[in-house]
């Protein structure tokens, strides 16, 4: 059977699940189907054709080089298709986004036929995605007197590939379908129990909310078909959670538009709202696609007649409704007055969706044709020797006499691209900035290398630092999915330059590290900017922000990323902690404390948590600046003692070093490199040439949170609360209870110690723990499972060194095996615990799940309804989350401790205190 067949056979069987055929991107097939059209004869001509046509990924798959030659070949006059003009082949070429379309079309634009030459140039003209070798040949030619390279490169320099776009419309009709009540999860639009189908984006799209919610906005499409379908998250945020382009992308392809008509299942211009917004990540989300993100603050707190905000039983504020969005509700966007409208009657200014910028991307159909744009014309410029003439809306500048910088202000200010010398700008600010360090993560790796071939990217920026692509998610079992997919993704992640966690050669031992763990430690300076594929991409070291895979291929691509300066929050503490307390209870305090200064309003969301840490090094200040995704925040930034950071920075050396000796590091020796900037930032701050980042005293925040250690006098759990009558307060990170709320009776069907948000000490805590109970009732028995997954290989080796593992492994009932990896997700578990291979583990849901309806307390970050564990028919699936101690004891009691059995087995264990630093941790005199 050939290949073409091969292709026949897989068509049927996707059929009988109601999908259209798979895209072709690999060069043999279309190949095969080239030779099949070429003979007129041939039985598979017509299909042929169809699928060459319209079903073909565009960029730089193998598969989109076979068919901008053929198309060439078509234009020249080489072969004859009756159903392919030339100039329908030229049609079909500007569709494909670069890569191969621009090298045949250059070859076209630079040839002897002149009339080909000129209308290669017009095709050109509407082109974006060029590269060094595309503008090294026009400017070339264009030295070389060439007629049409002049024409071309001065058309890019007035942008006329943005300037002769039709404008945005003016009003965009839409009619409202609540997806759910309460902060929705991009769980939801994408499931991470769905991660291995995301790169194929219409099996992917099966899986968004439920068959029912498809059927009930299909039913809406036809009811309305002059109107856009707006999803909206009723009483909370929309996309929640995760960066997740799979969820933009599932929306769009609900309830968005075909990006084009030779391009499947590539939709653009979803519209998403919420009550209280959307997340700031998945909101740039939106931006990649061309879309529209409204806030519609629809529900408010009810006041009395002295404008005090009025509170139920339980201390809440009462919301009152302002206005209607239930499902069906038709309105209309306007986005010249930038208001939303219900027929005539004004509803809302939503003028934050529809900023200049914002525009542009609507205008473009997505953010990526104006970053590459914007390249383009200042190349163009530059090889004329003209000013670059103002096409795109000036960015913001935002600059305050007299205010000193926040620690996020100077970083942004450090790394700003084309800034003008001496100017400083100030939070709210638009700014194009350099990366210095990208992540792309396992589940949506395929995404991101899906969107690095479509904007025709080949090759990782030289101004990256160091770009690691992880196997995090997929660690726990090696089914056959992820053998399908892993080591595909990782020879490409590893031939475009990055650092990958396999060797596509096989000659280094798999590397499972949770890529967060990662990417801290190979963050070398804290004036760094990190990008990475996952929402906790929160670094103890630099300014890290949570990324859709789009947005991380951008980033590979251009080692570039523009947003704006966010405002931020300065947390800083007080008082003592308690002996007894683990900072895990910190972080947890610091949220309930915050909500408890401000009436209810998280003032962290969408904002930077500027975190005076002080003494705390990078492992265990990573707990609190990873939990900030769960704040809502849009990054996090600890300011250090200079002590403190140079700690952080040789550990973190240590660890580049291992990696190195493990044979990870690549031809260009990133790594190596890593390591000496690392030794370079150490002998800066040791000399006093460049102290640990600080903000400035006379900085501007937008509000100050003080923790009171001395209030933390019990263990914190985040619990999801999801019987609560208002689903609104359901699965939200809001609701923190200390031990004494539990009565020392609530059931735990399942502990779990693992994932981001523990480090080494924590594998400490619970071997010492297992020591004392040892100790104090002559033996440890379980009455829940307890799965304990390593955050890194290299703390099991350090545990294997100090004697630990040793007493881990004589508690465990089952040791991960890297030679026999599962092939399957464990789906019930014995009274015992588990070692499991470093990773996620159940925390991302996509492999690992508790048996349906469990109560789980975790000290992960994930208690969103379905991800670590489903509801069953008898009672709904809980995720609770609690510190190392907490989860251990609870695991062989059975249930949650009252507080004086929790006393007695942390009794003499060294947990991870925090004493904040007495330095006031500032610059002086800015």
């Amino acid at each position: 059977m050939n290949i073409y067949q091969d292709y026949i056979q897989e068509i049927e069987e996707r059929k009988s699940q109601g999908l259209h055929p798979k895209p072709i991107d690999g060069a043999e097939l279309l190949s095969e189907i080239i030779a099949q059209i070429k003979d007129s004869e041939n039985a598979h001509r017509e299909d042929s054709l169809k699928f060459f046509i319209y079903n073909v990924l565009p960029g730089t798959t193998s598969a989109a080089g076979v068919k901008a030659k053929f198309l060439k070949e078509i234009i020249l006059g080489e072969s004859n298709i009756a159903e392919i003009t030339p100039s329908y082949a030229f049609e079909l070429l500007s569709h494909m986004k670069g890569g191969p379309s621009i090298e045949a079309l250059l070859d076209l634009a630079l040839g002897d036929d002149k009339n080909i030459a000129k209308q290669a140039a017009e095709v050109l003209k509407t082109q974006v995605f060029l590269y060094e070798a595309d503008t090294d040949r026009l400017k070339a030619a264009f030295n070389e007197g060439n007629e049409i390279a002049k024409e071309l490169i001065e058309s890019y320099a007035q942008a006329e590939f943005f300037t002769k776009l039709p404008e945005a419309p003016e009003e965009v009709k839409v009619v409202t379908y609540i997806a759910g009540e309460g902060d929705i999860s991009t769980d939801l639009l994408s499931p991470g129990n769905q991660a291995h189908s995301r790169s194929d984006r219409e099996l992917h799209g099966l899986c968004m909310m439920t068959p029912e919610a498809q059927a009930e906005i299909k039913a809406l499409q036809a009811q309305h078909p002059d109107k856009s379908v707006m999803l909206i998250a009723e009483k909370g945020t929309m996309g929640v959670g995760s960066s997740r382009m799979s969820g933009v992308n599932n929306v769009a392809l609900w309830t968005g538009k075909q990006a084009s008509p030779y391009i499947p299942f590539v939709n653009i211009a979803p519209i998403v709202a919420g009550t209280n917004g959307i997340s700031p990540i998945f909101l740039t989300t939106v931006d990649v696609t061309g879309g529209i993100g409204i806030d519609l603050q629809n529900w408010v707190k009810k006041v009395d007649a002295e404008g005090n905000v009025i509170r139920n039983e339980n201390n809440e504020p009462i919301l009152e409704e302002v206005y209607s969005v239930a499902t069906g509700t038709v309105l209309t966007i306007n986005t010249k007055t930038k208001k939303l409208y219900n027929g005539d009657q004004e509803l809302k200014d939503i003028s934050k969706s529809f900023t200049p910028q914002k525009m542009e991307f609507i205008k473009a159909g997505g953010s990526y044709a104006i970053v590459f744009g914007k390249k383009l014309q200042t190349w163009a410029s530059n090889i004329l020797g003209i000013e670059i003439p103002t096409v795109y809306a000036p960015s913001k500048e935002i600059t305050k006499e007299g205010v000193g910088l926040t620690a996020v202000e100077k970083i942004f200010n450090k790394n700003a691209v084309g800034l003008a010398p001496g100017k400083v700008l100030h939070a709210g600010s638009d700014v194009r900035v350099e990366v210095n360090i990208v992540g792309s993560q396992d589940t949506t790796g395929l995404m991101t290398a899906q969107e690095l071939e479509s904007m025709a990217a080949t090759v990782i920026s030289p101004i990256v630092d160091g770009a690691y692509q992880s196997g995090c998610h997929t660690a726990s079992v090696w089914d056959k999915k992820a053998q399908a997919n892993i080591p595909r993704l990782m020879k490409f992640m590893n031939d475009f330059g990055l650092i990958t966690a396999r060797d596509p050669k096989g000659e280094y031992h798999a590397m499972t590290d949770v890529i967060h763990k990662v990417l801290n430690d190979i963050t070398i300076d804290e004036w760094a900017i990190i990008i990475g594929g996952d929402s906790h991409t929160r670094m103890s070291k630099g300014v890290a922000f949570g990324a859709d895979s789009g947005t991380v291929a951008l980033a590979l691509a251009t080692g570039e990323a523009s947003m704006p300066i966010p405002e931020s929050v300065k947390v800083t503490f007080k008082g003592d902690m308690k002996a007894h307390m683990d900072f895990r209870d910190v972080v947890h305090a610091t949220q309930l404390q915050m909500l408890q200064q401000f009436g209810g309003e998280n003032v962290f969301q969408g904002r930077i948590i500027e975190v005076h840490i002080g003494t705390l090094p990078a492992d265990q200040a990573f707990t609190f600046t990873d939990w900030t995704a769960e704040m809502k925040a849009k990054a996090s930034i600890c300011i250090s003692e200079d002590d403190t950071l140079i700690e952080s920075l040789e550990i973190a050396k240590g660890r580049i070093q291992i990696m190195i000796d493990k044979g990870m590091d690549n031809h260009l020796q990133v790594l190596q490199g890593l390591i000496n900037k690392a030794n370079k930032r150490i002998t800066e701050i040791k000399s006093g040439e460049k102290p640990a980042l600080t903000p400035d005293s006379n900085a501007k925040y937008y509000a100050e949170v003080v923790v009171d250690l001395d209030a933390i006098v019990e263990p914190m759990i985040a619990d999801p609360d999801v019987n609560n009558e208002d689903v609104s307060k359901r699965y939200t990170h809001d609701t923190i209870r200390d031990l004494t709320y539990y009565g020392g009776d609530k059931k735990v069907d399942l502990g779990f110690v693992g994932s981001c948000m523990v480090h080494k000490g924590d594998l400490k805590i619970v071997s010492q723990m297992l020591r004392n109970i040892e100790r104090q009732n002559g033996k440890v028995e379980f009455s829940a499972p307890l799965v304990v997954a390593a955050p890194t290989y290299n703390i099991i080796d350090e545990l294997k060194a100090e004697g630990d593992w040793e007493l881990l492994e004589k508690y465990s009932g089952f040791e991960f095996n890297d030679n026999a990896p599962k092939g399957a997700a464990r789906t019930e578990y014995e009274n015992m615990m588990y070692l499991e291979r470093p990773g996620c583990n159940l925390c991302m849901g996509n492999q690992e799940k508790a048996e349906k309806g469990d109560t789980v307390l975790a000290t992960s970050t994930r208690l969103f309804q379905g991800r670590v564990v489903e509801d069953s028919e008898r009672k709904k699936g809980e995720s609770l989350l609690a510190s190392t101690p907490v989860v251990v004891l609870s695991a062989i009691i059975g249930r949650i401790p009252n507080i004086e059995e929790y006393k007695a087995a942390v009794e003499g264990i060294d947990l991870t205190t925090f004493v904040p630093s007495i330095k006031e941790l500032v610059t002086v005199g800015h």
